[in-house]
């Protein structure tokens, strides 16, 4: 296979629309945030990664609904029940004409192992122990064990020139790529510039190994105020923008002027709670400090759970872009538990439970939320401080920028968070042995665990899941992590997010909504000429 499928599909479509159009080679598109750099293996945030796409390759892709695609690697296959097989694109070559090969791959999968970000993207390489070069296009990963879905965390292997990164520290990486000297991808669009919270600039890259892409300029306008974004798609100032907020849709879709397309999406709104035994932003009413942490008691965990209305989350709070969700993973996903209920609000009983634990009258907290980051997260997280309140949980509520809030977490300041995550992925262990697994450096796993959560059970099952080959044993085993992960609530699954995006009818046409909510220049079209 020398092609994508997508890039098949896309470059059917733009061979219709390039002539005539050269007054419309710039897509400006607005978004509600960038990316946090330019280094890609920086951090794992879903719009950092959603950005670099255009200028860096992975080594596997997904397509619209995470079916696994060729990227950089044609073929991949186990050789043996701890080594992988990738066969490499060739003919591919790096921007300033380098030659790609097996050695690219291999530098850029040992940065990921060293690299420590807010969201460190070392979870996609976990399971690496070592890599052989056979020949410059095909490479034999080790893994320390079975490793039945590293096809699946490649889609996240961003690849870099090892020419390019040679010499970088963790201190000089970031300003080499965000200046552009290390900015050397193969991707189908070169970088240009990046101005932090403004905009993300890049020009098409016409050697592309995917076909040449209709856009000659992409420019990914950074706008985190939903109204100033909706004013300018309809002013023209943008040709589009992404997720559109809920309470719009009904009004841009009578627009004859722009086109809406909607789309459900993997990810899931959720709290995460603290389990260390001192907790910073959790106290008595009069702001003592308190005995224990509340949130380690499984009784405090689930009054909040039963605190929780998700449908009045998703109908209202998300005003309709959002679905109920008593799990992790959504449905689809591989190992998502049918068995396992949506939680409905029980105040009498949450009350009770409060009770049962020691705090009658409830506590005082700070609620963290992101506010810039998912369709909806805002009035998600104003929605629970309410719902809260009413079983005497006094809460002060913290929405903050993705930006602020997740480097906060990764420093230990929080005694929780309200965000969204997507199993991007497809396979359920993806979330479960980063989030409820015990944080453990040399096993690789826990690297999101940043509440001390940890139970044997829970670790014995994921890490049995992670190495099973036969399909159907490691789906029941996901799907026991799952039932575990419910019963000890070790987080709060809230609403699945769904998402809009609003276009101008007469100068761009979205080929492809993805569940994964990436918004990419390659899925996106001009309108053909009338």
């Amino acid at each position: 296979m020398t092609m994508s499928f997508r890039s098949l599909i896309l470059a059917g479509a733009a061979s219709m629309v390039l002539a005539g159009t050269a007054g419309a080679q710039t897509l400006n598109l607005g978004v509600r945030a960038g990316p946090e750099g330019v280094d890609p293996h920086y951090t794992a945030t879903g719009t950092h990664a959603e950005a670099l796409k255009h200028v860096f390759d992975t080594l596997v892709t997904s397509g619209d609904n995470l079916q696994l695609l060729p990227g950089i690697a044609t073929s991949w296959r186990p050789v043996d029940a701890t080594t992988w097989e990738f066969k490499l694109r060739q003919g591919v070559t790096f921007h300033d004409g380098t030659p790609l090969t097996a050695e690219d791959v291999v530098a850029s999968i040992r940065r990921m192992q060293v690299l420590s970000g807010p969201n460190p993207t070392r979870i996609y390489v976990r399971n690496v122990q070592d890599m052989r070069i056979v020949d410059p296009h095909t490479l034999h990963i080790i893994t320390a064990g079975p490793a039945p879905t590293l096809p699946n965390d490649f889609i996240r292997v961003f690849i870099t020139s090892a020419r390019a990164t040679a010499g970088l520290t963790p201190e000089t990486a970031n300003e080499a790529f965000n200046a552009g000297r290390a900015a050397i991808g193969t991707g189908p669009y070169r970088f240009v510039s990046w101005t932090p919270r403004e905009q993300f600039v890049v020009e098409r890259n016409d050697a592309y190994w995917g076909g040449r892409q209709p856009w000659a300029r992409h420019v990914r306008r950074e706008i985190p105020n939903d109204a100033q974004r909706v004013a300018q798609l309809r002013t023209g100032q943008v040709d589009m923008i992404v997720r559109v907020p809920a309470a719009d849709v009904a009004t841009l879709e009578r627009d004859r002027a722009l086109r809406v397309v909607k789309a459900e999406t993997v990810y899931v709104f959720n709290l995460q709670l603290d389990y260390r035994e001192n907790t910073p932003q959790v106290t008595a009413k009069d702001g003592s400090r308190l005995a224990a942490n509340p949130y380690r008691d499984i009784r405090v965990r689930e009054a909040m759970d039963l605190a929780i209305d998700r449908r009045a989350l998703a109908e209202i709070a998300m005003e309709g872009l959002g679905s109920p969700q008593g799990q992790m993973v959504t449905p689809g996903i591989f190992g998502f538990n049918p068995a396992i209920p949506i939680p409905t609000p029980n105040l009498p009983r949450a009350r009770a439970l409060l009770a049962e634990a020691g705090y009658p009258n409830g506590f005082r907290m700070v609620l963290n939320y992101t506010n810039n980051r998912l369709p909806g997260d805002n009035g998600v997280g104003t929605a629970l401080a309410q719902m809260f309140a009413r079983i005497g949980i006094e809460v002060q509520a913290a929405g903050q920028p993705a930006a602020v809030i997740f480097p906060a977490r990764a420093r230990g300041e929080l005694s929780n968070i309200m965000a969204g995550w997507g199993t991007l992925t497809g396979e359920a262990n993806y979330y479960y042995s980063a989030n409820a697994h015990s944080n453990n450096r040399e096993l690789r796993l826990g690297a999101f665990n940043w509440h001390g959560y940890s139970n044997p059970e829970m670790d014995r099952l994921i890490q049995a899941a992670a190495v099973e080959l036969d399909e159907k044993k490691r789906e029941q085993l996901l799907q026991e992590v799952g039932a575990l992960f419910a019963r000890d609530r070790v987080g709060i699954p809230l609403t699945a997010v769904g998402s809009a995006w609003a276009m101008r009818r007469d100068r761009v046409n979205l080929v492809r909504a993805r569940t994964d909510e990436d918004t990419l220049a390659m899925d996106i079209v001009p309108t053909t000429p009338r």
